[in-house]
């Protein structure tokens, strides 16, 4: 049982954050997404789930209509001005073989310059300043949402800011003994919400769900009760903080910014996993990346 590696990739995120920003602020945006055009944003696991997120910012920024597909089910009959896809790896099949199938420009962010989506995307972004070691990704999704945020205009300095509270400050105590965990969101946050689900399984192998906040009481909140946690990213739809209470469970919301308040749920799934006995650096049925035969 280690998870070393884990525990300092989190850790570290409030400083890639900050390079991450001035990044996304800078020379490297200029290969990103225009105002105005259609976009398509891939990606498999985790980076779907961010692609998810950006796809609502930018959208709500009023800077086009953006799409996010997991990269298997992209449709290719449908015409995009873009193309942005997300690889840690920069060799995970399903992306490849998009990239490899489309005619559409194309941008790739990836972590790994040595890899064949250099070739197989148009433009590349490189932030192996944010590469990991652990098998589980943690700051190179986060960094490079920060990008992509900072790419559309936002000030990063308080999210920055909040990051740093959420790797200070105690995890709350009934996320310590839950038995089961359900994480919500509302517009880009229920992409943050799928990831944070997604983190506590693969490194806790926890029993985790995810929906949309107001999707929540069409049914999942059947599952809520004592010792079950109800976590939102974000404000929550009102009455769905008593609804929770009123059946047993605890909900647990933040002020930090959403993004920051995914720090705090990387922490809790690096202390369960340990708990468990589990390896967070390199969790079961795994790898880094999926290359299919």
């Amino acid at each position: 049982m280690t998870g070393n590696h884990t525990e300092s990739e989190i850790g570290s995120q409030p400083d890639l954050w900050r390079r991450a920003a001035r990044d996304g602020a800078g020379g490297v945006g200029a290969v990103l997404p225009r105002p105005g055009e259609r976009v398509a944003v891939v990606g498999c696991g985790t980076s779907w789930f961010i692609a998810q997120s950006y796809a609502a910012l930018r959208e709500a920024a009023g800077l086009g209509e953006t799409d996010a597909f997991a990269a298997s089910e992209f449709p290719f009959g449908r015409r995009y001005d873009r193309v942005l896809a997300l690889s840690r790896s920069g060799t995970t099949t399903e992306v490849l073989e998009l990239l490899d199938r489309t005619d559409l420009p194309s941008v790739a962010i990836t972590a790994d310059p040595s890899t064949p989506v250099m070739t197989a995307a148009d433009e590349v972004i490189v932030l192996d300043y944010a590469d990991e070691q652990s098998v589980v990704q943690t700051r190179f999704a986060t960094s490079q949402l920060v990008l992509l945020r900072a790419h559309l205009g936002e000030d990063l300095s308080g999210a920055i800011a909040d990051a740093e509270r959420a790797l200070a400050e105690p995890l709350p105590e009934a996320a310590l003994t839950a038995e089961q965990f359900t994480f919500l969101g509302r517009g880009w946050t229920v992409g943050l919400a799928h990831e944070a689900a997604l983190k506590m399984r693969e490194a806790a192998t926890a029993w985790t769900e995810s929906y949309p906040a107001m999707e929540y009481r069409h049914g999942p909140i059947a599952i809520t009760g004592p010792g079950r946690v109800a976590w939102m990213f974000g404000e929550p739809p009102a009455g769905l903080a008593e609804q929770v209470a009123g059946v047993g469970g605890t909900m647990i919301v933040s002020p930090l910014d959403p993004l920051a308040d995914l720090v705090r749920v990387h922490r809790l799934a690096l202390h369960l996993a340990r708990q468990a006995g589990h390896d967070p650096d390199t969790p079961r049925n795994l790898t880094r990346s999926v290359i299919l035969g």
